[in-house]
């Protein structure tokens, strides 16, 4: 066939094959245009708490395109159903001419546009939750997580956008970690995974800037504040210098704290090159408050490598129509409040005693905790949609915190990893194997089995029974052995006085039972959660006699008169011994020199 070609050819004129080539150029139909997307964000009536968002489709050469809110936003494990906020979609061809819009279901849109591969949309969000997971506009900022504003193409996540952001008049910053296009104000997303996941501040927010390990930090300060700027600047350093330096390998090339400064804090959120952090403005203004912040900074930080990049494989690419399943928020949230702390402890913020003092208070936490009994940390995870984040009076009986517990599961991981290979390796040496087999090489997260071959890998030894009974089961945690290893001593003291195994509070003026726990004198008695105090031993409530609820002799009889459902009703309860242990950690006397291996691996 090559061969007969090659005869024609020879034989061929220039303008023979001229016109050949014309031909079959004229019979190729165009290349399409790639489709772009452009979004405008603008605010020009911040008081009034609306953000106004502008979609530039192009290239989109079919009868309709369907567009997408998200419902929920990642890392917070709860659909929000964001699209409740949305107002007044509409729908234009590039010419103006308005296009038919129909809403599909909860949270999508069908923009029929046959004909006109370029169109615009175009609508309103109503964004007045001040929340690191949500969104919030007023006359002194705007806030927002992109997965609460931002649509999407449905059939176009990965497509690549620009963002022009127009702040409300007065305003003249704007933060956020998505990298700047060719204007003012004007950013670039790979993505719409990297548009959602880059948090963004506008208004006049205060500019900070420290450099880690050669890469730049900027922290934008919302709010009134007193701080040692210097010194926070050289704390927060030393935090992401000692988080970069557990995995190995710093994925950055820039990185951005927004900071809310508001009377309550309520906590942070990781994304791929930031995060938001809220706290209390006078957090800086206390040693307890200061440490407090600092271990945000460290527990927010080290998500960039545990769940950002280290991840359970359902985490990502993520599904914004649905709940994403995972048995691993243990690993995920967990394992980074266990790194927070040790990473304090790394960048000298915390001494040895410090740490051994908020290890000690965390496994009180949890063995007092009722709900330790009944799920595990495994269900604690896969539920986090269900019930985590929605809490109700009797959660403390039936539920466990994947954070709290993973801490601890982190906690006894590092030290049997120690003790198992005489002190050469530890966590550390995990999250190093997961970074590089999993982020790096597979480009993909890792499933519950491959979690643990990799803990294995690196002990040397495999821990299944401790997976399945501890992790994915109820059994008690032998701490003590595991602390052993260190040359640590664990030691339970239990609580003085009786309970009545009921938590009260004052509301509007009244005071009313607000949890009732499992197997306590209240439960058993019949006492219930919203039930009136109206006497508490013949006299009302007061400061005084309110005493007789929290601090009474075991064996001592309470009388309470109570109002349920409007009607009076009468209980008598016996104090009982409160069930709760303390719990301290110390080193021994005279640790050997395969404890000390262990505690030096362990702790720097």
């Amino acid at each position: 066939m090559l061969v007969n070609s090659l005869k024609a050819l020879r034989g061929a004129t220039l303008a023979g094959l001229l016109a050949a080539a014309s031909a079959v150029a004229a019979a190729t139909p165009p290349t399409a245009p790639a489709p772009t997307l452009r979004y405008t964000l603008a605010m020009p009536a911040p008081q009034t708490h609306y953000f106004e968002v502008k979609m530039e489709l192009g290239g989109f050469p079919t009868d309709y395109t369907d567009v997408k809110m998200p419902v929920w936003a990642p890392g917070s494990y709860l659909v929000r159903e964001f699209a409740k906020n949305v107002e007044g979609f509409e729908a234009r061809s590039a010419d103006g001419q308005r296009l038919v819009a129909e809403k599909l279901n909860k949270n999508t849109w069908r923009v029929r546009h046959p004909k006109q591969a370029s169109f615009r949309v175009s609508y309103r969000v109503y964004a007045f939750e001040l929340s690191v997971r949500t969104s919030f506009i007023d006359a002194d900022h705007g806030y927002l997580n992109g997965s609460s504003v931002f649509m999407y193409p449905a059939d176009n996540k990965m497509l690549p956008s620009t963002l022009t952001v127009q702040p409300a008049a007065g305003w003249s910053q704007v933060s956020t970690a998505l990298r700047p296009g060719a204007g003012k104000f004007s950013y670039k997303a790979a993505s719409y995974d990297e548009l959602a996941d880059s948090p963004i501040e506008i208004g006049n927010q205060k500019l900070l800037e420290f450099t880690a390990n050669g890469t730049r930090h900027q922290v934008a300060m919302y709010g009134t504040y007193t701080a040692d700027e210097p010194k926070l600047l050289a704390d927060m350093q030393r935090v992401c210098e000692a988080a970069q330096g557990v995995v190995g390998q710093n994925p950055l090339d820039h990185y951005v704290f927004i900071v809310h400064n508001l009377e309550r804090g309520g906590g942070g959120l990781e994304h791929l090159y930031s995060t938001t952090l809220e706290v209390s403005r006078a957090t800086y203004g206390t040693e307890a408050g200061y440490k407090s912040f600092l271990g945000l900074v460290a527990h927010e930080y080290f998500h960039l490598w545990n769940v950002k990049r280290i991840r359970p494989v359902v985490l990502g690419p993520f599904d914004y129509d649905h709940e994403n399943y995972t048995h691993m928020l243990w690993v995920s949230e967990g394992m980074t409040e266990y790194y927070s702390k040790q990473i304090l402890q790394r960048a000298g913020v915390l001494s040895r005693d410090e740490y051994f003092g908020k290890l000690g208070n965390a496994i009180s936490e949890v063995e007092n905790t009722p709900g330790n009994r009944v799920q595990s940390a495994a269900e604690a995870s896969f539920d986090a949609w269900i019930k985590y984040y929605r809490p109700n009076e009797n959660a403390g009986n039936t539920q466990i915190s994947y954070y709290s517990k993973g801490d601890l599961i982190g906690t006894w991981l590092d030290l049997n990893i120690a003790q198992a290979t005489q002190g050469k390796k530890h966590l550390d040496d995990v999250f190093r194997l997961l970074y590089d087999t999993y982020y790096l090489k597979a480009k993909r997260g890792f499933s519950d089995q491959e979690y643990q071959d990799a803990v294995a890998t690196v002990a040397g030894r495999r821990f299944d029974s401790f997976f399945q009974k501890s992790v994915y089961g109820t059994a008690p945690i032998d701490f003590a052995t595991a602390l052993g290893y260190a040359g640590l001593t664990l030691t339970s003291t239990r609580a003085t006085g009786g309970t009545l195994g009921a938590n009260f509070s004052n509301r509007t003026g009244k005071l009313l039972v607000a949890t009732v726990v499992r197997d306590g004198v209240a439960w058993n008695t019949g006492l219930n959660v919203n039930d009136e105090i109206l006497q508490i031993n013949g006299a009302a409530p007061s400061e005084e006699t309110a005493k007789a609820l929290t601090d009474t002799p075991a064996g001592t009889d309470v009388k309470l008169q109570v109002r349920r459902d409007g009607l009076p009703r009468e209980l008598t309860l016996k104090a009982q011994p409160s069930p709760d242990v303390k719990f301290t950690i110390q080193l021994v006397a005279s640790p050997t020199p395969a404890q000390q291996a262990v505690l030096a691996r362990w702790l720097k």
